[in-house]
């Protein structure tokens, strides 16, 4: 666990303070996509069942979080990529999760899970307890189910100052399919935001006010982004579809709100535009790949900043 220890950690509070350091809110996905891993970084056949293509992955995320430490608020696995892998592959998440703590990087998993009673509880035990082999700082869930599929991640939540962003308003393009639906004249989704308004209680962050019951909230609905946030005004969003899904960094910043320490409240994810930058697919060796992650985290994040300077 980056930056504290577990009595005193507070998932809300270290995002925001690394935001107001780092002068961006800059999440750096961590999706694997086998085809466009550099060739730099290869091993085997590159297969999902080739038991060497697990620790391809293993090397290529470690690399790249040796640029992004001190260069980003969070890290994003997906945890999707690894479980294609096998168990070889959740071993490499295991590592790099580990790694990432070691870099003190708060590490966010992409898990998406939604489930009730003992499934519910041995979900969040695998992720958010202590002793945990894959233990992490917070986890995307799934509500949709109803209000006690989060049950056993708000106790953790609360006892250990880890962080739930539960899907709420995402950027899929089918996300109005359901998330849209009109009940009782609101779509479905705000009536989702008033149930979690209810679970909030002892979540806030002591440092910054900030809520470790958090929401994902897609950057290119900008309408329902802006009613998600009168709705939650203390929610910590984590907002995907900045970058290669086409929002823009105004875009993305549109729910930060300033508190005295410039605009902020949120975690904005970029994965391809970050991991596999076009120049370093074409890498001949490791200092030019390097410089191109380098240049495309540096892109980012000025991207972002120069957002949150016009928010201002």
């Amino acid at each position: 666990m980056p930056e504290k220890a577990a009595d005193q950690f507070h998932f809300a509070d270290q995002v925001v303070r690394r935001t107001r350091a780092f002068g961006h809110p800059l999440c750096a996905g961590l999706d694997p996509f086998l085809d466009r891993i550099p060739r730099l970084f290869h091993s085997g056949s590159m297969r999902p069942n080739d038991p060497m293509t697990a620790a391809a992955v293993q090397r290529f995320l470690i690399a790249f979080l040796d640029r992004a430490a001190g260069k980003v608020v969070a890290v994003k696995p997906q945890i999707a990529m690894f479980e294609r892998l096998g168990w070889p592959g959740m071993q490499a998440l295991s590592e790099v999760v580990d790694h990432a703590h070691r870099l003190d990087l708060p590490v966010l998993l992409d898990a998406k899970r939604g489930d009730i009673g003992s499934t519910a509880e041995n979900y969040a035990a695998a992720y958010l307890d202590a002793d945990s082999p894959i233990a992490v700082d917070a986890i995307t869930l799934n509500a949709y189910l109803g209000r006690d599929t989060l049950a056993p991640f708000l106790m953790r939540a609360k006892a250990e100052g880890k962080a739930l962003f539960v899907l709420l308003k995402t950027s899929n393009p089918g996300s109005a399919d359901v998330q849209n639906l009109a009940v009782d004249g609101r779509p479905l989704f705000l009536h989702l935001a008033d149930k979690l308004n209810q679970l909030d209680a002892d979540l806030s962050g002591p440092q910054t006010g900030w809520s470790n019951l958090g929401v994902v909230v897609g950057a290119t609905h900008l309408d329902d982004a802006i009613a998600a946030r009168a709705a939650l005004p203390n929610a910590l969003f984590l907002i995907p579809g900045y970058g290669a899904q086409g929002g823009s960094s105004d875009d993305a910043v549109v729910t930060f709100v300033n508190r005295g320490h410039g605009p902020e409240g949120g975690l904005i994810n970029s994965s391809r535009g970050l991991l596999f930058p076009d120049a370093g697919g074409q890498a001949a060796n490791a200092a030019a790949w390097e410089a191109a992650i380098d240049a495309a985290l540096e892109q980012a994040s000025d991207d972002l900043g120069q957002a949150l300077a016009r928010k201002r």
